[in-house]
């Protein structure tokens, strides 16, 4: 298993937790490359209104989604878990090309195979217009941050 994802399922709270602030870490660094790596090869995504199968179709995705979301900050926090499946909620906030601030809020719900990779994420998302004053998520999570929950409102 070479291309294995630890931690591998069936996942405990702390590895689920564990598995959570990876793909934090990778979704902060907004390469698409990088992040297409902890989902298999045929992977399946709903993402919105969006549907797509596999590895490829997940970096097109992702370097699209970056080339108009600026300065995109992620937060994600555990939910629940259950053998091969995690529950996640999650926030980020991006700027767009006109200079208009968004905070997005959404669940995922992911499921991996035995290798530890993502074979099926499911996120629905809502975007709320926020004000630059009214930010709180700049940059990747703070060392002295992880494991804590982040507010909803």
């Amino acid at each position: 298993m070479s291309d294995a994802r630890p931690p591998l399922p069936p996942f405990t709270r702390e590895t689920a937790a564990r598995k959570v602030q990876a793909a934090e870490d990778a979704w902060n660094t907004r390469d698409p490359q990088k992040v297409a790596l902890a989902y298999s090869e045929d992977s399946v995504w709903r993402n919105r209104g969006t549907f797509l199968t596999g590895r490829a179709a997940i970096v097109d995705f992702l370097t699209a989604k970056w080339a108009r979301e600026h300065e995109y900050a992620l937060r994600k926090d555990l939910w629940a878990h259950d053998g091969n499946r995690i529950a996640v909620r999650f926030q980020y906030e991006s700027r767009d090309a006109d200079g208009q601030w968004w905070r997005s809020y959404g669940n995922e719900l992911w499921e991996f195979d035995e290798r530890g990779l993502m074979t099926r994420r499911e996120a629905g998302i809502d975007d709320v217009p926020i004000e630059a004053a009214d930010r709180r998520i700049h940059g990747p999570r703070p060392e002295t941050e992880r494991g804590r929950s982040f507010p909803l409102e």
